[in-house]
């Protein structure tokens, strides 16, 4: 019902302190407007005067009003909390996740990933601003009206006391099928987010298929199943809803019995008889108030363990190693990796014997069957997985870091994958990610030699057309040029990390990019993974990859000349030209 995280938020603690304090007052409001609302009615039944109730309904009125801005009150002093509190939950999420690095968005699922930080924090805003106001009410209210009604009448009060804890306990064993429920609706969510991330990022090549009417029966599956989880969870929420109104209505109506029994044989007056009555709703109101909107907050309950699930996740330590400043990668500068392995969630290695020197401006190829390990390896030369603890050593100029997470290193590097981001921004803003600070005719002369111009030509504000998610499209062949240009613009880094850049490039586009990318990798040390042999023509140096091992490694002659693995693959995928 309520996750216990909540209270280590920052100011939670002070704001739930004020909270009940508020809600003591509520509970004494609810009290004096039940009160003086009675006197009012009581007076009317034995036919006083009109002036007489006056008064009472006065106080009543003023007693009402204060409840009813109490609950403004509230609501104003949450809301700038959960506002700062869901920016910086999204903050720290996003920085969990640049620290992560793409690894993790592949693994977990790029709509899991954009539910999480996206509408996830959506969730957890109005899960903070419905549910801790409500439980701090059902927590101090009702003991405040039933003080009060033990005051008048204990047998009515103690009759309260035990039924409320039977009436949670009942929401509680619905609460928990209703949570079971909505876990796998959440899962759903997350799982029909992914699949429409993938379906719409493989809907070209689908259509060229000739599948995407096949596929949408795919489509149509998942989208049946989140429906039928949601209904499942309507089910319970109705049905825990008719158990808690069937139940207070009947506590109250026993109350309701015991009272005119009671005046019946005298043992209580009208008065105080009316007041436990009219109590007796507002007793029960907090709870029935907090169980309406129960099953609205599951969601973002659940969004909210998710967020902090993520933010728990381990990073690397220790990034300062080389230092905070960019690395001055030189021609004498060396990478030494030796016997280095990495594994995912402590499974089987994904990486495993890496024995890896590379020095200078040397230009090392990665090739390998699809899932031999090309991206994972790019992956930890870029310091986004961290290596497994205790195995092999990693130096940068002759000094040993436990990782290639550094500050340093990463400042040092461009990486270049097969769908390079596209910020919501201009062009030219786009070009300078690296140097913000970059003046348009720099920016300009590095679009240029990134093949470029041409197209900014046709665009209708140049460099300062908006580009990205929601504003003009761009190719696939065009996004990589952007890529390229970055590191055109910026000539301090030195190192380039290329992952399969032309993969989903048609022969013509890539010939055509090929011709850009082959000046870029002057004056670099470049690790470029691909599939498409061609590319190792131009390399000084090839790794071999198979089954997460560096199978054979040397220059394209020499693994030539030994007819091993590489001449293998390269017979497999039709040759090396």
């Amino acid at each position: 019902m309520f996750d216990p995280a909540l209270f280590k938020l920052p100011g939670m603690r002070r704001l739930t302190v004020i909270l009940a304090l508020l809600a003591v007052i509520e509970g004494i409001c609810i009290i004096i407007q039940a009160q003086f609302m009675s006197v009012a009615i009581v007076g009317l039944w034995h036919l006083k005067a009109l002036g007489t109730v006056l008064q009472p309904m006065l106080i009543f009125a003023i007693a009402w009003t204060m409840r009813q801005l109490l609950v403004v009150v509230k609501n104003k002093l949450m809301y700038p909390v959960v506002e700062k509190t869901t920016g910086d939950l999204r903050r720290q999420v996003m920085q969990k996740l640049y620290d992560l690095g793409p690894s993790y968005v592949a693994k977990t699922g790029t709509g899991n990933v954009v539910t999480t930080a996206l509408e996830g924090i959506d969730k957890v805003q109005t899960y903070l601003m419905l549910v801790v106001i409500k439980v701090i009410d059902m927590m101090v209210i009702p003991w405040v009206i039933l003080i009060y009604i033990a005051w008048l009448r204990w047998r009515e009060a103690l009759f309260l006391l035990a039924i409320f804890p039977l009436i949670i306990l009942f929401m509680i064993i619905l609460g928990y099928a209703a949570q079971a429920k909505a876990d796998r609706q959440y899962v759903g969510y997350q799982r029909m987010s992914n699949h429409f991330v993938d379906t719409l990022r493989g809907l070209p090549t689908l259509k060229q298929l000739g599948l995407s009417k096949r596929y949408a029966e795919n489509v149509y599956q998942v989208s049946e199943g989140y429906r039928k989880q949601t209904l499942a969870v309507i089910k319970i929420a109705m049905l825990s809803t008719f158990a808690l109104d069937f139940f207070t209505t009947l506590s109250i109506a026993v109350v309701a019995v015991f009272l005119g029994f009671g005046l019946i044989d005298g043992s209580i007056t009208l008065l105080p008889a009316l007041v436990i009555l009219v109590l007796s709703p507002d007793y029960f109101l907090p709870l029935r108030t907090f169980a309406s909107d129960y099953h609205a907050t599951l969601n973002g309950k659940n969004a909210f363990a998710a967020v902090q699930k993520m933010l728990a996740l381990p990073i690397a330590t220790d990034r300062d190693q080389l230092g905070d400043q960019p690395l001055a990668w030189q021609a004498d500068s060396t990478l030494s990796l030796q016997q280095v392995a990495f594994s995912y969630d402590d499974a089987q290695p994904a990486l495993s014997q890496l024995n890896i020197q590379a020095h200078g401006y040397q230009r090392i190829g990665i090739i390998g069957a699809s899932g031999s390990g090309k991206s994972t390896l790019i992956n930890l030369l870029g310091g986004f997985l961290t290596p497994t603890a205790g195995h092999g050593t990693i130096k940068v100029n002759g000094q040993t870091v436990t990782h290639l997470n550094q500050t340093a290193w990463q400042q040092s590097f461009f990486y270049i994958p097969q769908n390079p981001y596209l910020f919501h921004a201009t062009l030219a803003e786009n070009i300078a990610f690296y140097q913000p600070d970059a003046g348009l005719s720099a920016i300009g002369a590095a679009a240029d030699k990134a093949g470029l111009t041409a197209w900014i030509k046709t665009l209708p504000d140049g460099l300062n057309t908006a580009i990205g998610e929601g504003s003009r499209g761009v190719s696939g062949g065009q996004a990589q040029r952007i890529a390229l240009a970055r590191a055109f613009l910026d000539k301090s880094r030195k190192i380039l990390l290329f992952d399969e850049p032309t993969a989903h490039l048609d022969i013509e586009t890539e010939a055509a990019l090929k011709q850009t990318i082959l000046p870029v990798l002057d004056d670099h040390l470049v690790f470029f993974a691909t599939h498409r042999l061609h590319w190792i023509n131009q390399m000084d140096y090839v790794l071999v990859v198979d089954h997460g091992q560096i199978v054979e490694q040397g220059t394209p002659t020499e693994l030539t000349a030994h007819d091993g693995a590489y001449v293998q693959l390269r017979n497999e995928m039709g040759g090396g030209k």
